[in-house]
């Protein structure tokens, strides 16, 4: 190539070619480049593969490189390096498959144009060849990448499975990449290469950072993987490939993370299987898997929609229904209050209907719904009618109602504040029956206070039940403080982090936002309690918590201090459901203080 600046040492230089300000004389210089430049052996390759790098993740959609011959120029980089390790070896070459494979993902995200120049350009056996584990996870992480891109759109999707050990390699990689990170890189800081290192941080941080970013990868290299598959889900052929049953279970507990909130992940998964006969046949004789998008399904999750989705689907199917009903209903019951989600307007309508021709069709078949599961629906079409019946009462017999209501629900503040928590749980339940369906703040508040009953009762099922229909009740839904704590304490209770993590978090973001003064934070400060319970789910949800206790990383249940690099006293992980409840049974019930100055809750029962 020729040379373009004087002052340049490097003959042929990119960013030299890059100045040059004839159009023409650029654009001949650029195609010469990315033919030649896979065949040399020069010193300092990887400098203008990274400028490349900057340029496709700063302008994907811009079709100059793309006219010159760049996917042809970066599948040949690829080559070179998985078949000339003595290259690869040399000078910082090593970087050149991860950009290169980069490079192609950006240039491919958004423009289907793009992808079918970039499949016709041979980018797809390299990629494969990347994704198989042929260098490292790293390279894996930017080939699925890549790899989804062109799965995405329909003129490119079969030429990428006409690969088919995609599919498999993808599965096995959503299952294990976790695995794979945290033992090949988190786990020994001593052994991690340098190069993963710098790619990491870009050169910015120390141990900790690249600690914090190594989490990030694995869960983006999970979640594209996730993606992927997603991709061949869509394809009926493929779902028997997919509905494995070991898949199946796990596909729930992948989740982003909060280090990468942003992707649906395993559950989106779900959607997408959900969405087909087939896969709906799968996911309803897997128990553990339908139970657990019930959970979801209650969760402030911003995915929560989702897992609502799939339930709905399951219900609907006749031959799945008779499977299901009876996981199902209970929380599409507690549900029935929300009107907007996801792409429902009226998601609380579209539950009842769903149960009402699932009771229509059981009709006709004995034994597919047990006793409970249809006294639970009959109490659902009861409240609805009832709410319609309302709507022609005089306001005079609502106000009636609504008095009625208020004087059970302070007789049970008064049993609760004496410690007859039975009791009291009792009289909120009369409360219910009697206050007004229109009226939902208070009913609001009689869910809230019952459930708080359930959680000092050591039911925390019941608990999540009337939490859960507090927050759909509330406005906006899924922000009303103290449910979302008492959900959070239930959560704790039986064992679910995720689940209970994310109601701490909002608890304490809605304290931080709220002008109650029993709810804002003192100072700014976030009540000790809370903070216990999130430090304690965050090291339970640990994305690499799993493949700590296989590697040694935590030696026991409930610590995972060893793997975090930090001291836990055991004293401080006290489960909060249970320290935070025996204050709460102490409380007096008819004022609204709940936060005292020592961070501990006194009192959990609303007047109001």
């Amino acid at each position: 190539m020729d040379k373009i600046q004087s002052d340049c040492p490097y003959p042929g230089c990119f960013f030299c070619v890059m100045k040059e300000a004839n159009p023409s004389k650029r654009r001949a210089s650029v195609l010469k480049f990315f033919r030649e430049l896979p065949s040399q052996d020069d010193d300092g390759q990887v400098l203008p593969i990274s400028g490349l790098w900057n340029t496709a993740m700063a302008h994907p959609n811009d079709p100059e490189f793309i006219n010159l011959g760049i996917f042809e120029c970066m599948s040949a980089l690829i080559w070179k390096g998985l078949k000339n390790r003595r290259w690869l070896a040399h000078d910082q070459n090593i970087y050149i498959p991860y950009y290169a494979a980069h490079i192609i993902g950006s240039y491919t995200m958004n423009m289907e144009e793009f992808a079918e120049r970039a499949v016709r350009a041979g980018v797809i056996p390299p990629l494969v060849e990347l994704l198989r584990g042929r260098l490292t996870w790293v390279e894996q992480r930017v080939a699925v990448r890549a790899l989804g891109h062109l799965a995405t759109y329909p003129s490119t999707f079969p030429a990428v499975a006409d690969h088919g050990e995609v599919l498999e390699l993808a599965i096995q990689l959503a299952s294990s990449s976790l695995e794979i990170v945290y033992s090949h890189f988190y786990q020994f800081v001593d052994r991690r290469l340098g190069y993963h290192c710098d790619l990491l941080t870009r050169g910015m941080g120390g141990v900790e950072m690249e600690s914090r970013k190594a989490e990030e990868w694995a869960s983006q290299l999970q979640c594209w993987s996730l993606q992927l598959i997603n991709c061949f889900a869509f394809k009926p052929e493929f779902l028997h490939d997919i509905c494995k049953a070991d898949f199946l279970i796990k596909l729930p507990g992948m989740w982003g993370g909060l280090v990468n909130e942003n992707s649906p992940a395993g559950v989106g998964l779900l959607r997408t299987i959900c969405q087909n006969k087939v896969g709906r046949g799968h996911v309803a004789n897997i128990p553990c898997t339908v139970e657990a998008l019930c959970n979801i399904a209650r969760s402030s999750d911003d995915w929560q929609y989702m897992a609502v989705d799939c339930l709905i689907w399951l219900v609907q199917d006749a031959s799945t229904c008779h499977k299901v009903i009876d996981k199902v209903a209970p929380t599409l019951i507690d549900l029935a209050n929300i009107s907007t989600l996801g792409d429902y307007k009226r998601l609380g309508d579209t539950i009842v209907t769903v149960l009402q021709e699932c009771m229509q069709l059981s009709g006709n078949s004995r034994g597919t719904i047990s006793n409970q599961t249809k006294a639970e629906i009959d109490e659902l079409l009861r409240s609805k009618q009832s709410l319609k019946l309302e709507k022609s009462m005089p306001k005079e017999d609502l106000h009636i109602k609504q008095a009625a209501a208020l004087v059970v629900k302070l007789e049970g503040n008064s049993l609760f504040s004496s410690g007859n928590i039975a009791g009291a749980a009792e009289k909120y339940s009369e409360a219910l029956a009697l206050c007004p369906m229109k009226s939902k703040k208070e009913r609001v508040v009689l869910y809230s206070n019952r459930a708080q009953c359930y959680l000092l009762l050591q039911q925390p099922l019941a608990a999540i039940s009337d939490a859960t229909r507090a927050l759909c009740l509330h406005s906006p839904v899924n922000r009303h403080a103290k449910s979302l704590w008492r959900r959070a304490q239930a959560y704790d209770m039986l064992g679910l982090a995720k689940e209970s993590l994310l109601d701490a978090i909002l608890f304490i973001n809605e304290c931080s936002q709220s002008n109650d003064p029993d709810l804002s934070l003192k100072q700014n400060k976030v009540p000790d309690y809370a903070e216990r319970l999130v430090k304690k789910q965050m090291r339970a949800a640990w994305l690499f918590r799993e493949a700590a206790l296989k590697h040694g990383g935590v030696h026991c249940e409930g610590d995972a201090s060893d793997a975090f690099g930090q001291e836990a006293d055991d004293s401080e992980w006290e489960t909060a459901s249970e320290s935070d409840a025996e204050n709460d049974a102490r409380g007096e019930a008819d004022d609204d203080t709940e936060w005292k100055n020592d961070g501990h809750q006194e009192d959990f029962c609303e007047k109001s």
